[in-house]
């Protein structure tokens, strides 16, 4: 048996069925499966700066970075990449519209939303040192499906407006943007119907460009090289510049529970990620590794004005279409995204899209979004023949939304000199995370049908 063939077969035996070993695949391969993942994660990635107002290039060197770090934590055993996360889209908007009340612009309220999500990037750390002390199993019976579902369900229905509103800017080229994804989405074959957003949003910008409906200024402008961090614009410009302990503490209250969410979707992309390469990675290297890896990466990129990262399911859906689960191709992927930070141009090219394009794909995202939620209750068997359940999930949704929409569009208290906002969403996490404590019947503990976890996520389509 020739050496190429043992090496495919101890990859086969290792990690299922896909090719592991880089060997089998030479150079150039891999540098085209980079691309191909790179691809995968672009559409989801840019749009997350995009609709919130932070960094296209800052986004993408931190995906870059946070994905490198994520595999020399977990020792370069998971081929997977970490991506700009939807989930806290609405922290995002929250904190920038109580800052905007407060008297700051949009661009400095988002420095605080930045600080935020470094918070709850650090309640990451937090779990995996209770994951390490007492198993996953005790620590996410506190946070079941019918508490997330509801959550997750909040955030598309919060986030649905803005779509609208963009879309109504010119509707035709969000038609396209729709229509393509859908399209992609449904009859795709392949890579196709792995990035059916990235080409909504190419078909529909090519629309508008020939339509002159998009303003090419700001390419024109851009340089070819430029440093991707702006300092003006990161967490760390705030913190060392007399921030606003009001508006800091409204950011972190309202931002850092949304991480018991995006925490379950962590586990749950482990999860499958470790079924389609036929490996535990929860057990080796371990979940608390990945949340280590995933809580740091987040927490640096959002100091330094990058959104939220998370673990990408459109790269685990290239795995599966190429059979190739070998981490260096994750890598150079990484590399890749690093390299087109440093692009002022590029960046001005997608800053440059209109915001019908944008609207377009993001009708579709945030309602997908809310049935993600609905999907994680649906999977995980939640039962609402108990009242308790019905409860839990009526309050999140209703103070969710209410308060979001009500005139005051938030929870304001006084501690001292100091007025602290609560979003909906804040306090709708917190009222479902302590019913769940507290009243009798708590679902069965996270972990006892490995088959029914959370097996989605939000920074996903």
């Amino acid at each position: 048996m020739s050496e190429k063939n043992e090496n495919k077969n101890v990859a086969a035996e290792t990690y299922g069925e896909g090719i592991y070993d880089a060997r089998t695949l030479g150079t150039p391969k891999m540098l085209i499966l980079g691309l191909q993942h790179l691809f995968a994660m672009f559409g989801a990635t840019v749009l997350v700066p995009i609709i919130t107002g932070l960094s296209v290039s800052t986004t993408l060197l931190f995906a870059g970075l946070a994905t490198l770090f994520m595999h020399l934590v977990t020792n370069g055993k998971i081929p997977v990449f970490l991506g700009s996360s939807f989930a806290f889209l609405g922290g995002y908007a929250a904190v920038k519209a109580a800052g905007v009340a407060m008297g700051y612009t949009e661009e400095v309220s988002l420095t605080y939303a930045c600080i935020g999500v470094a918070c709850a990037g650090l309640v990451y750390l937090v779990l995996a040192l209770i994951c390490k002390s007492v198993g996953s199993k005790k620590v996410m019976g506190f946070f079941p499906p019918v508490v997330t579902g509801p959550i997750i369900i909040s955030i598309g229905l919060i986030l649905a407006p803005s779509a609208l509103n963009n879309c109504a800017t010119n509707w035709p080229i969000a038609l396209v943007a729709i229509l393509v994804v859908i399209i992609c989405n449904i009859w795709g074959k392949g890579m196709i119907k792995i990035v059916p957003i990235l080409l909504g949003v190419i078909a529909s910008y090519i629309v508008a460009a020939v339509t002159g409906n998009v303003d090419f200024t700001i390419v024109k402008e851009a340089a070819w090289i430029g440093f991707p961090v702006e300092w003006e614009r990161t967490g760390l410009s705030a913190l060392t510049g007399g921030a606003d302990v009001s508006l800091l503490i409204t950011a972190i209250v309202t931002i850092v529970p949304i991480a018991f969410a995006t925490m379950m979707e962590h586990i749950g992309d482990i999860s499958a990620i470790s079924g389609t390469v036929g490996r535990n990675f929860i057990e080796d290297p371990g979940l608390h590794r990945t949340l280590i890896g995933d809580g740091i990466g987040t927490a640096i990129a959002s100091l330094f004005g990058a959104p939220a990262n998370t673990t990408y399911g459109e790269n685990t859906g290239v795995l599966a279409l190429t059979k190739v689960y070998d981490p260096r191709v994750i890598r150079f992927a990484a590399i890749y995204a690093v390299i087109l930070s440093f692009c002022p141009k590029f960046a001005g090219i997608i800053e440059a899209m209109p915001a019908a394009t944008i609207g377009g794909v993001s009708i579709i995202l945030y309602g997908m979004i809310s049935a993600i939620g609905i999907r994680n209750m649906v999977e995980n068997k939640t039962d609402f023949q108990q009242s308790r359940n019905v409860i839990i999930a009526a309050l999140i949704i209703g103070l969710a939304i209410g308060i979001n929409f009500s005139e005051a569009g938030g929870v304001g208290f006084a501690i001292g000199s100091m007025n602290i906002n609560l979003s909906g969403l804040a306090v709708a996490s917190i009222v479902g995370i302590i019913l769940n404590a507290v009243l009798p019947g708590r679902d069965k503990a996270f972990g006892e049908n490995p088959d029914e976890t959370l097996a989605s996520s939000l920074g996903k389509y």
